[in-house]
Order: C-alpha cells, then sequence, then structure tokens
C-alpha cells in the first residue's frame, strides 16, 4: 500500500527533462489554435464552423491546457515541500509561463461572448452545438463583464502585485511568528502559528487560554499591516468591478458559479433566520462541559466523553470508508482502491509538509491526488471521507469532456460532505450512548462551522465591502467593529474576544467564497435523505457527480427534483439540524450530563 504521493504519472523529478519539452508542447499548441482562429471571424456567425473551433478548443483543454500540468506537478511538490527555495521558484516560473499562455488563447472566449444575442439563439438551438451548449451559455452569460482582449490581459499581469503578493504577504508573516505556549503535557514549548491555532481546540482550559493569548497576541503585532492589505484588496476588488460594470460586490462570484445571486440571497437568509439554532446548542455544549459561556478562541473546544479518544490507525482508517463508499456505490470503492494502489494520496505529516488536507485535480486527461495529514484520530478518518469524496467527483467528472470538467464552488462541497455524514453514521452506529453522544456534538459542531460561520462571514464580507465603497478606507477598528457584529449574530455572547480575527481569515480575501460551504453541505444533507428513503437514489447522486459544469447546478438539481431557488429546500436541512441538536440534548437528559 502506497502512502506516498507517485507524481511520475507527471514528471519524474523537480529537473526532469519533459518539463521543458512540455512548455515547448504548449506554446506550439497554443500558437498552432491561435495562428488558425485568431484573426477569423466567420466561427462566430456559422455554427458548423463554430463547432470545429470549439472542438480544436476542447482537445487543446484536454491535453494541454495552458500549463500541460507543470503549475500542477509544482503546487503538488509545494505542498511537499513548502520551504524548499528550488521549488518555490519552479512553481513561480511555471505561473508566470501558464499566465502568458492563458493571454494567448483569451480571444477565443472573449470573441464567442461578444457574438450578437440574436446570433447567440441561433447557436444555442443548433443540434450540432448540443455538446457544448452550456458552455455557450456560460461564455455569453460571463461577456456581459468581459473588457476587451487587452485590457483582460492587463488585469491578469497586475493581479500578483495589486491582489496575490498582498495577501501572501500577511500569510507568510503570520506564519512565521512563534511563541511560548503550554502543551498538551502541561509544560511550556515554542509552537508556531499553525500549532498555536491547533491548541484552541484544547479540552484542557489553561492550554487553550495560554494558546488564545499568544494567538491574539500575534494577530495584534500584524492588524496594522492587515489594515492596509485588506484595504489594497477591497480597492482592487471596487477598481475590477467598476471597470467590468457589476451590480454588486459578490455578483462575479456568483456568475463564476454559475447560479442567480437570488440564490445565494435565498440560501443566506434562510441560515441566518434559524442563527438561534447555534446559540442553543452552544448553551448545551456549555452545559456538558460545566462552564458558563464560551470565549470566540473556545468555539470549537469538544465534548469529550470522558474516555480516551479511540485510535483509527491509517490501514483502519480506510477500511472504514472503504466499507461505507462500497455501501453506497462499488464504484466509489473501486475509486478509493486505485488511489491507494497508484500512489495517489499522500496520507502523513512531515517536515516541512503542508498542514491540513486537499484533493486536486487538473487536465482531465491528468491523475487526481490527495493530501492529508493522517494521526490516527476520528477527525482523520472524517478527512479521509471528505477528500476521497472529491476524489470520487473528481473521477467521476472525467466521462465529460474537457470543457465540463470541473467542480463550481457553489456545489463543490456537496460530494465531501455526502460521503463525510455516511462514514459518521457508520461510526455512531458502533458506538455506546457515550460515545454516540461525542460524536453527535462533534457533527453538530461542523455543521455550524460549515454552515452558520460561512453564512455569518459571507454576509461580513458583503457589508465591508460595501462600507468601504462608500468610505474610501477602514480602520482596524471598523473592520474589528463589523467582523463582531456578524460573529454576535450566530455565536452570541460566545463571541467574545473576536475583533481581531478577521486579520488571519484569508477566505475573506477570496471574495464571497464562504456561502458556498453552507449550500455543499445543505444540498448534501437533501441527497443524504434521499439516498437513506432509497438506496437507489445513489444513481441520481451520481449523475450528479458526473455532470461537471454541462448544465447550471438549478438546472442539475431540478432534473433531481430539487429546486435549490426555493427558500424551503434550505430549511430542510436546517429543520435536520434543529433536529439533531434536539436529540443530542435528549440523550444528554438521558445519561445524566445536563
Amino acid at each position: 500500500m502506497s502512502e506516498k504521493w507517485d507524481l511520475s504519472k507527471l514528471f519524474k523529478n523537480d529537473n526532469d527533462p519533459k518539463i521543458e519539452n512540455r512548455k515547448e508542447d504548449v506554446r506550439k499548441a497554443i500558437e498552432k489554435f491561435r495562428v488558425k482562429w485568431a484573426s477569423r471571424d466567420d466561427y462566430l456567425n456559422d455554427p458548423k464552423i463554430l463547432r470545429e473551433a470549439l472542438d480544436d478548443f476542447e482537445l487543446l483543454m484536454r491535453h494541454h491546457g495552458v500549463e500541460g500540468g507543470i503549475v500542477f506537478y509544482f503546487s503538488l511538490r509545494s505542498s511537499q515541500e513548502q520551504e524548499n527555495p528550488n521549488v518555490k521558484a519552479k512553481f513561480s516560473q511555471a505561473l508566470e509561463f501558464a499566465r502568458k499562455m492563458e493571454n494567448e488563447i483569451r480571444f477565443f472566449n472573449l470573441k464567442i461572448g461578444k457574438i450578437p444575442l440574436e446570433v447567440q439563439k441561433k447557436m444555442l438551438t443548433d443540434k450540432g452545438l448540443d455538446r457544448y451548449k452550456h458552455y455557450l451559455e456560460r461564455c455569453f452569460s460571463q461577456a456581459k463583464y468581459i473588457l476587451s482582449e487587452k485590457e483582460e490581459n492587463i488585469l491578469s499581469l497586475k493581479a500578483d502585485v495589486a491582489y496575490t503578493n498582498w495577501v501572501d504577504m500577511v500569510q507568510q508573516f503570520l506564519s512565521s511568528e512563534e511563541r511560548e505556549v503550554f502543551g498538551e503535557d502541561g509544560k511550556k514549548t515554542i509552537k508556531n502559528f499553525s500549532e498555536i491555532d491547533n491548541l484552541l481546540k484544547s479540552n484542557d482550559k489553561k492550554v487553550r487560554d495560554s494558546a488564545a493569548n499568544a494567538f491574539n497576541d500575534i494577530l495584534l503585532k500584524n492588524i496594522n499591516v492587515a489594515e492596509h492589505e485588506l484595504n489594497a484588496v477591497l480597492k482592487n476588488k471596487k477598481i475590477d468591478d467598476e471597470l467590468r460594470k457589476l451590480p454588486r460586490p459578490d455578483a462575479s462570484r456568483h456568475i463564476d458559479d454559475d447560479l442567480d445571486s437570488s440564490v445565494v440571497d435565498t440560501l443566506a437568509e434562510a441560515v441566518a433566520s434559524r442563527f438561534e439554532s447555534v446559540k442553543r446548542l452552544y448553551a448545551l455544549k456549555a452545559k456538558l462541559l460545566k462552564v458558563k459561556s464560551f470565549t470566540y478562541p473556545e468555539r470549537n473546544v469538544l465534548y469529550l466523553a470522558g474516555s480516551s479518544e479511540k485510535k483509527y490507525p491509517y490501514p483502519e482508517a480506510l477500511s472504514l470508508v472503504r466499507k461505507v463508499f462500497s455501501s453506497l456505490d462499488k464504484e466509489f470503492a473501486e475509486i478509493l482502491d486505485n488511489f491507494i494502489k497508484n500512489g495517489q494520496i499522500d496520507a502523513f505529516p512531515g517536515k516541512g509538509k503542508r498542514d491540513g488536507a486537499f484533493c486536486s485535480d487538473d487536465l482531465v486527461t491528468m491523475p487526481t491526488y490527495v493530501l492529508l495529514n493522517h494521526i490516527d484520530s476520528l477527525r482523520d478518518v472524517i478527512v479521509i471521507a471528505h477528500e476521497m469524496g472529491h476524489a470520487v467527483n473528481s473521477e467521476l467528472m472525467k466521462k465529460q469532456h474537457s470543457l465540463n470538467f470541473g467542480t463550481l464552488l457553489s456545489t463543490a462541497e456537496v460530494a465531501s460532505t455526502f460521503m463525510e455524514d455516511f462514514v459518521v453514521q457508520e461510526v455512531e452506529k458502533e458506538a455506546d450512548d457515550e460515545m454516540r453522544l461525542e460524536i453527535m456534538m462533534r457533527r453538530l459542531q461542523d455543521d455550524v462551522s460549515t454552515i452558520f460561520r460561512q453564512i455569518a462571514c459571507y454576509r461580513f464580507e458583503q457589508e465591508i465591502h460595501e462600507e468601504f465603497r462608500k468610505k474610501g478606507y477602514l480602520s482596524k477598528e471598523e473592520i474589528g467593529k463589523i467582523f463582531s457584529k456578524h460573529m454576535t449574530s450566530y455565536l452570541g455572547e460566545n463571541a467574545s474576544g473576536c475583533e481581531n480575527w478577521w486579520v488571519y481569515w484569508r477566505h475573506i480575501r477570496t471574495y464571497f467564497y464562504n456561502y458556498s460551504y453552507a449550500s455543499g453541505l445543505l444540498i448534501s444533507k437533501s441527497l443524504q435523505n434521499e439516498v437513506k428513503k432509497d438506496p437507489k437514489y445513489i444513481e441520481k447522486v451520481k449523475e450528479f457527480l458526473r455532470a461537471g459544469t454541462s448544465a447550471s447546478p438549478k438546472e442539475i438539481f431540478l432534473k433531481m427534483g430539487i429546486d435549490i431557488s426555493k427558500r424551503d429546500f434550505w430549511f430542510k436541512g436546517l429543520d435536520e439540524f434543529d433536529g439533531n441538536v434536539k436529540e443530542a440534548e435528549n440523550l444528554a437528559k438521558r445519561l445524566r450530563k445536563i
């Protein structure tokens, strides 16, 4: 069983001569495409010629893309060795190459997007273009806010200095910080920023108080530079939006996610209307932990049943996940088996390796890879299920052509949370009531983080963009006040001490990304319930997992009998959360814990 990535299907090593050869192949393929189509306009009027052009473009994206897997390879290598300067340099070079190649073919979608409205209708009803219908619909939709080729190239070239470098600067300042704190062994020790963050979840109050003080100290030290960084990010977004004449700050996110803004607004309003449910959960958790309330840094502290947490060594964890996958659908288990056999999972922590976990893919013709940091906890079992959910999604989507290969942020977390919850439910089956209460509380806490916290953050983002556009600059105090307002909206008194915690939250720099966690999990809960009622419904779920971007999320789910534009749909998942809180309360009472 391989426990490390085998990246040889991409390149043998960082100095593989094939890397430069691949660059030349990409350059030649893009030049060939550009020579054939850049100076032509006939494909903008004739469906048959447009089909030929799209077929050429699909093959280019299938086999080469804009970077031939070079950026993909070095992004994976960067995750293995974050401090390797040679890997950093090659990654930077690869990104620069990809950006230049992307600019070379930018003309194609721009010209398609500018096809006159009456001709667009002809293209969308032509049978010969059925294969690319939704791809064209997205091009036409996005084109309303796209500038000229030269202007788009300029915006692309200035992205690093106007945005990326600012964000990376603050993140690197934070990651380089160290403080002396109490460890789990009760002894003082030096920990880095990421390690201190992990200690905030400790059940030892002395440890988490020490970690919270250190964490706050680091945020306070870097808050002045973060103030300037966030204002630069807000300014950059305002400039781009004004140039594109976008109607609202989050519109570009919704367009990219292939969703009407009204759908996201309905989701946000539905979740916000149930913020009181979170306060009820925290009241239960306070009783279980025998404390009056929590501070913001303590919000993720877990209730433990009292016995030491069961360990799940990697082979046992894989076996458990495989059992669940197989019970849902044999193909899911086969995909997991192939990932293990083919070295597509990097399993354990290592010096210089990135924290956390992810699933990453690139071209439709290239393998997908999963990164883990397995340390034998229940959380690690859930992480395997989560990331392999993404991996199953990726593998099933490879049945699509390259222009429909990919997931939208609005639905990216559906597959992962779908698998994750079924694995948690399997663990619950084997647990006694004491452990079942612990698992239920853990799952409810995860739901809070995924649904309610993300919508609170989304609404915070909406307000800071709005306020920045009124005032032109926001002080750290103003940002902190707005952040505190929105964290308090769902946490109540448990948000105490949060005013500086916007400093490190990278997602708020990614522009309105956070709502997708909530939409993904609530859609996932709906699909889970359908499968529980009828196991054959898994075929419908697989239709979604295979769909990629072949239709809008709304259209895909309507075919499955789900209407995500309706407020009542979102309330089904929220009602389930309420029911689970009540079940946990009843179990705690039965066990005489409260």
